[in-house]
Parts: structure tokens; C-alpha cells; sequence
């Protein structure tokens, strides 16, 4: 207890370093993934922008990104990080290891999601004179704006767990913390300190994002 106690302040700096990271992460990779799931599903066979060819390519592109583990992603991504960021490891180059590897995986769920919106409410709204832009802005994003809100949710949990890992490739965060003054230190409170805290933030997340997503879908 009493090295917990002098940890203290260094677990509230870990603590704000992952709020950081994850952050900013999700900012990029969810900007990110919604592009390029929405390019998925508009591109998609019978989409409003229906073109094989580029759903090919992109399609491709993310089947061969998206299942790479996170610990293998890092260093794959080091010659694209380092001219970026000057560095491949630090708290900025693993914000831009998790925003593209989270790029992928959201792109996926966006799509999925905006492939439940009912095609008859899209032959409406061309029906009535709306263009394919503002098909997809005023009817296609607000009909799925709910599994959405749940999709980010989840990918927000995912975001934190590479978080995480990154604190063993280099970053800093809740994981460095777990690793350097928990397991290497043979402290298993101080590690369990950190997984507590892990849980802590993914909890309240979680609820405010299930809380949101209700109240979008019973409007």
C-alpha cells in the first residue's frame, strides 16, 4: 500500500498520458475510418456511388490492414512514423500507430453499419429530388447514427487496450506504468492499481456512450 501511496502522482501522470492517447487517437482514426467506410458503402455493389472497381481496392486494403495484431502494426509502421514524427516511439508516434490501425477497424464497422439502413429509405429520399450528397448527410448518417454511437463505443475499448500495449512499444500511459513499476518490479498491486483504473475509464465510457445511443434511437 505504501508503494502505492508513492506512486501516486506517477499513476495520475500515467493515467492522463492514456486519457491523451486515447483521445486524440480516437479524433483521428474515427475522422479516419468514418471517411473510409463511408467510401465502402457508397462504393459498395448497389451503393449510391457504385463502383467495383474502387471497392475493390479499398476492400482489399482493409482486409489486409485490419487483421494485423497491434504489437506486429508498430514496428511495420516504422518507416512510414519516423519521417512523420521524427521518432518511432514516444507518445506521439504511438498516436499515429493507433489512429491507423484504428482506421481500419472502423471503417469496417462503419460500413456494416450503414449497410443496415433500409434501401427503401434512400429510393425515397432520391425520389424526392435530394441529391446523392445530401442523401447520405441528411438520411443515411442519421439512420445509423445510433449503431454508430455503440460502434465508437467499441472501438473506443479497443483504442484503450492498444493504449495499453503501446506502453510496451515505446509509449507511455497506463500501460508503461503497469510494466515498469508493476510486473518489472514484481509489484502485482501496483499492476492491478492500473488495470483498475483501465476498467474505471472504460466503464464511464461505456455507459455514457450506451446511454446516448438510446436516446438517439428512440427519437
Amino acid at each position: 500500500m505504501d508503494q502505492i501511496i508513492d506512486l501516486l502522482p506517477t499513476l495520475l501522470e500515467a493515467t492522463g498520458e492514456t486519457l491523451y492517447l486515447v483521445s486524440i487517437s480516437l479524433v483521428f482514426g474515427g475522422i479516419g475510418g468514418l471517411i473510409l467506410g463511408l467510401a465502402l458503402y457508397v462504393t459498395r455493389r448497389g451503393g449510391i456511388y457504385a463502383n467495383r472497381g474502387v471497392f475493390t481496392v479499398l476492400n482489399v486494403i482493409v482486409n489486409f490492414f485490419r487483421p494485423i495484431p497491434f504489437i506486429i502494426f508498430v514496428p511495420a509502421m516504422q518507416p512510414l512514423i519516423r519521417p512523420v514524427i521524427g521518432t518511432g516511439i514516444g507518445n506521439n508516434a504511438m498516436i499515429m500507430a493507433i489512429s491507423l490501425a484504428a482506421i481500419f477497424g472502423i471503417s469496417r464497422i462503419v460500413e456494416q453499419n450503414l449497410v443496415t439502413v433500409p434501401h427503401g429509405v434512400l429510393e425515397a429520399s432520391r425520389a424526392s429530388g435530394a441529391s446523392r450528397l445530401r442523401t447520405i448527410w441528411s438520411v443515411v448518417l442519421p439512420e445509423a447514427l445510433g449503431p454508430l454511437i455503440l460502434g465508437y463505443t467499441f472501438i473506443f475499448v479497443a483504442i484503450v487496450e492498444m493504449s495499453a500495449l503501446a506502453g510496451y512499444l515505446g509509449g507511455g500511459g497506463l500501460g508503461s506504468f503497469a510494466i515498469q513499476w508493476g510486473f518489472r518490479q514484481f509489484e502485482p498491486v501496483v499492476t492491478w492499481s492500473a488495470v483498475i483504473v483501465i476498467v474505471i475509464i472504460v466503464q464511464v465510457v461505456q455507459y455514457f456512450g450506451n446511454t446516448l445511443a438510446r436516446t438517439v434511437l428512440r427519437r
